[in-house]
């Protein structure tokens, strides 16, 4: 499991150490560094994925497309070189990357493991010297799944690829359906996230785990005829219809990568998800956070971006429930970098799913509306 993030001088942050559980919520305002934090993950990944010998951190690729080196060193202090390091069960992994300010990638200058220091290495693979290449750390990094808040809608017809390509849903679920088209009779290997009522097949699995969502929702794939694409169609109601996904709503089309990528998971795997709740009822949003929760507690790393207080609910529920150990839980709450006041605030959840405390700005919206309609400001 990932333990910890570190960073120093990547784009808001001048240093950063950031705890992981098997569960970890990220929250805050707008434009404070939440995101960013994916996204220091999300550059390892996908250049251990698209460039397996690269010396060099690509900064666009499939996953993010984060523009030049100026767009991503800290502005204050970081001149033209950041650092990324993680820490992995008993391992530690630290990588500086240098880059002139309008280069689109950046120079591995330095990689430290467990401090071993390899300066300027001419050769890596997965960005690691060739006596760390092999470990479980980036083999992890490496097949993460990362799912954006910008996933795709509804569509009439869905691209179908080869399963090496599509071997995770994509940033934003564009390969959500092959999947699910290609392993569809494929039996869901992590048994803790298994709806016993259903057969184990992913395609029976992900539909049992819909219905949580949205009551007696039904789902079809089918290929079209010579053409390297299919077709979904989904139903409200047992009783009724199959229709196209652009006549049923966005809300199904935007948790169905989610429930897919998280059944298709095997234990120890690494979801990022940034705003689960997008175009979900408060209802929705809180058996989410719950559904997240217990993906985590199945053996799954979750991170979570989230403004939502229902998915924050959710967990705490959950936890009070039992079904995930309070332990295994972080929450951090991001806000604009001051002089004078710690850039991420970590509130402790005990087992009874309450907080130890409520940073101003963390969820508290509503109680602050309400004072205002009581004329208590």
């Amino acid at each position: 499991m990932l333990n910890r993030l570190d960073l120093k001088y990547f784009k808001c942050f001048e240093s950063l150490q950031l705890p992981l559980k098997s569960l970890t919520l990220l929250s805050g305002t707008n434009a404070s560094g939440k995101s960013s934090a994916l996204q220091a993950l999300v550059l390892l990944h996908q250049t251990m994925r698209e460039h397996e010998w690269s010396t060099r951190l690509m900064l666009n690729g499939e996953a993010v497309r984060l523009g030049t080196v100026t767009d991503v060193v800290d502005e204050i202090n970081g001149l033209k070189s950041f650092d990324i390091g993680v820490v992995h069960d008993e391992a530690s992994y630290l990588w500086t990357f240098t880059g002139e300010r309008k280069e689109l990638s950046m120079d591995v200058d330095c990689v430290v493991v467990n401090g071993e220091t390899y300066q300027q290495p001419s050769q890596l693979k997965h960005l690691l010297p060739s006596a760390w290449a092999e470990s479980i750390m980036p083999y992890r990094i490496k097949n993460l799944t990362y799912i954006t808040a910008e996933r795709i809608g509804p569509r009439e017809v869905y691209a179908l690829e080869d399963e090496q390509t599509a071997s995770v849903v994509g940033p934003k679920g564009e390969h959500a359906m092959s999947v699910f088209y290609l392993k569809s009779e494929d039996a869901v290997l992590n048994e803790l996230l298994i709806e016993n009522e259903s057969r184990n097949t992913l395609f029976h699995q992900v539909t049992a785990q819909m219905r949580q969502f949205f009551p007696e929702c039904g789902l079809a794939v089918e290929q079209v005829s010579n053409v390297n694409a299919v077709t979904l169609r989904l139903r409200t109601s047992d009783s009724g219809e199959f229709h196209r996904p652009m006549n049923v709503g966005f809300g199904l089309t935007q948790v169905l990568p989610i429930v897919i990528a998280a059944l298709s998971a095997k234990k120890e795997d690494i979801l990022l998800i940034e705003n689960p709740e997008v175009h979900l009822h408060p209802a929705g949003q809180a058996l989410m956070g719950k559904f997240l929760a217990k993906v985590a507690s199945a053996g799954v790393q979750v991170i979570i971006e989230t403004h939502s207080d229902h998915i924050l609910n959710g967990i705490r529920r959950l936890v009070k429930a039992g079904g995930i150990s309070h332990k295994d839980v972080a929450l951090h709450f991001f806000r604009a970098r001051s002089v004078d006041a710690a850039q991420v605030v970590s509130p402790q959840i005990n087992a009874n799913g309450d907080l130890d405390c409520w940073p101003d700005g963390f969820f508290d919206q509503f109680d602050k509306d309400m004072n205002h309609f009581a004329g208590w400001d």
